[in-house]
């Protein structure tokens, strides 16, 4: 007896909008619509961060920040798709960056002895024991 396969709708699903560029010169890569976004956005970022940590405009940075970027968005874009659309990751990153954490810092902080003032030591207390009852004496 032969198994009966069960074709699903999974396929439509699949389908990614890429733009493959003009008629009879298309890019060289395959790229979905919101990935340009991202990658526009992500560039951004990176580029204002170079501004912010001193490197300059020039040819050198920006050539980094087309290589992080392309990374940034082959990241972000694995993790994109029909079931997980960009606004859910962005909601879900969100969430864990803000959500209540458990506390794992041990309270308190260094001690520090200037308040301190040093006095003449007092006698030890000796304590003595008699038919149950703890006495103290000096």
């Amino acid at each position: 007896m032969s198994g009966v396969l069960v074709r699903t709708d999974d396929e439509v699903y699949r389908v990614d909008s890429v733009w493959l560029g003009p008629p009879r010169a298309t890019f060289p890569w395959r790229a979905r619509y919101v990935s340009y976004g991202v990658g526009l956005l992500v560039m951004i970022l990176v580029m204002f961060v170079q501004r912010r940590i001193g490197i300059g405009l020039d040819f050198f940075s920006v050539a980094w920040a087309l290589v992080v970027t392309t990374v940034a968005t082959r990241f972000l874009g694995a993790r994109i798709d029909f079931e997980r659309p960009l606004g859910q990751v962005l909601t879900l990153f969100g969430h864990e960056v803000t959500g209540p954490r458990r506390r794992t810092a041990v309270g308190g902080g260094s001690v520090r002895s200037g308040h301190v003032r040093l006095g003449p030591v007092a006698p030890p207390v000796r304590r003595t024991r008699r038919k149950g009852r703890t006495r103290a004496t000096t």
